[in-house]
């Protein structure tokens, strides 16, 4: 059995890729599939440590950006996606695999291209409630459709359509409440917020975060993700906003969270502020109520449509773009950690949201395509 891997181009991305390779190497090593390989074909390893742990041989394909505004590199990128074509032809060609997994995105356009020109089955999965546009073209063939939205469904042929839910990685999706504040040296009795931007930071919620920093740390400890490009700023700003605070040590930055790091900080956890991509099933697996706050130029809405889609269940709450602001923030956080029956209610939705066999669905399917694929 072979199969090829691709998408990415950020975290939202490439983690559900690698959860589902986690989930297809379980299966292959309890089920004994003989000459298995894995390939994972992208612009680059977003992650080369966690390819190397779930045996993704990397390929590397070229994928030319098409970007929503003008830009003069929307017209030489098009050539850099025809060498990306050519070359995803070529890799395919030598490797031959039984089935595509794609994720969509601008980085696995070549790779679902040439996979369609030589007829090798395609499976998709569309982590958000409105498609990306790779997703969307590719459903048109592809032959298994997994969502992480059931909304998303009307944007596929229903015959093709399995609503999954999202794959989250083991050691994501499970919280480490005991030892979590010893590890991050946190305060046992004070509340905690846990805040997210993505894998790579989001420079607007940074900066209300550090502008509320003063107020925040009188009741509140901080664990913020600020993304590694943004790290030594907020550091320097950081540095400049609590100078003499007597209570500093209660705002603790990172530049990105390991998955050791990622499970203390979501056990120890009251309450999350993050971005409204992947990581809502990260939030959810982990049944602590969230504060999202979706990205307002995202493609086809898709960022504010899951940000409203889990906000119905009950699991969270939004402020748009537009009303993140300093006093807004401070008072919401406050509603939803003084108020006990919306918070205790908060929790039980966003664990009944959670599906956590969303990886095994995908891998399994994977495999039967796979087996169907290699014996014709």
């Amino acid at each position: 059995m072979k199969v090829v891997f691709t998408g990415g181009g950020t975290g939202g991305h490439f983690y559900p890729l690698i959860s589902v390779a986690e989930e297809l190497n379980h299966i292959i090593d309890t089920e004994a599939f003989a000459e298995s390989e894995l390939y994972y074909f992208g612009t680059e390893p977003y992650d080369q440590e966690a390819l190397y742990r779930q045996r993704l041989e990397f390929r590397e394909i070229p994928a030319g950006k098409n970007r929503l505004y003008f830009s003069f590199s929307n017209f030489s990128d098009i050539f850099v996606t025809l060498r990306g074509i050519i070359k995803a032809l070529l890799t395919l060609y030598s490797v031959y695999p039984d089935v595509i997994f794609s994720k969509g995105g601008y980085v696995a356009f070549p790779t679902v291209v040439a996979a369609r020109i030589m007829r090798i089955p395609i499976i998709i999965h569309e982590s958000d409630s409105a498609p990306g546009r790779v997703n969307e073209w590719t459903g048109k063939f592809a032959q298994y459709i997994a969502l992480s939205w059931k909304e998303a469904a009307k944007y596929f042929p229903k015959d093709k359509v399995a609503v999954t839910g999202q794959p989250v990685r083991h050691a994501i999706a499970h919280t480490t409440e005991h030892g979590s504040h010893e590890y991050l040296h946190l305060e046992e009795e004070t509340p905690t917020l846990f805040i997210l931007g993505g894998s790579q930071g989001a420079v607007m919620i940074n900066d209300v975060i550090l502008d509320s920093l003063p107020e925040l740390i009188e009741k509140y400890q901080i664990i913020h993700q600020v993304g590694k490009d943004n790290y030594d700023e907020v550091d320097i700003r950081t540095q400049a906003i609590l100078e003499g605070n007597p209570k500093a040590s209660r705002y603790k930055a990172f530049p990105f969270l390991e998955p050791l790091a990622m499970s203390m900080a979501a056990g120890a956890a009251d309450l999350v502020i993050s971005r409204a991509g992947s990581t809502i099933f990260e939030i959810a697996a982990w049944g602590v109520p969230s504060i999202l706050v979706p990205f307002s130029e995202s493609n086809n809405d898709h960022s504010r449509k899951n940000a409203f889609n889990y906000a119905r269940i009950g699991a969270g709450v939004v402020i748009e773009e537009m009303n993140f602001k300093k006093h807004v923030l401070l008072s919401e956080i406050e509603r939803v950690l003084s108020n006990k029956e919306l918070y205790s209610n908060m929790v039980d939705n966003a664990k009944n949201f959670y599906d956590d066999d969303a990886a095994e669905q995908i891998a399994r399917a994977i495999t039967n395509i796979a087996l169907q694929h290699e014996a014709q």
